[in-house]
């Protein structure tokens, strides 16, 4: 897996701004740059800062089903089991009129 990229990806998906990332992330914009331009490694602590600014955790960085879309992953962890159910029948829903 290429760090630079799969950050890149997640931060598009978002629709967040290097500035801001490195903002949230509390990095400054030149460091974050060269990580994304694959000029420097990220320490596992600066990666867990970009993680947390992103709503994921280091797991789900690196984990492949997350590439399904992180957002909606660490979206539906937060709803209630009621709140879950209800849009996995939405999503059960969904599937049945395709």
């Amino acid at each position: 897996m290429n760090v630079a990229q799969r950050l890149i990806e997640l931060r598009n998906m978002r629709g967040i701004t290097t500035n801001k990332l490195a903002n949230m992330a509390g990095v400054s914009q030149s460091h974050l740059r060269e990580i994304e331009m694959n000029t420097r490694c990220p320490t596992v602590d600066t990666l867990s800062y970009f993680c947390d600014a992103l709503g994921i955790s280091l797991c789900e960085f690196f984990n492949d089903e997350s590439e399904l879309n992180p957002f909606l992953t660490s979206a539906a962890k937060k709803l209630t089991d009621d709140q879950q159910t209800a849009l996995a029948d939405f999503i059960s829903s969904i599937y049945s009129i395709r």
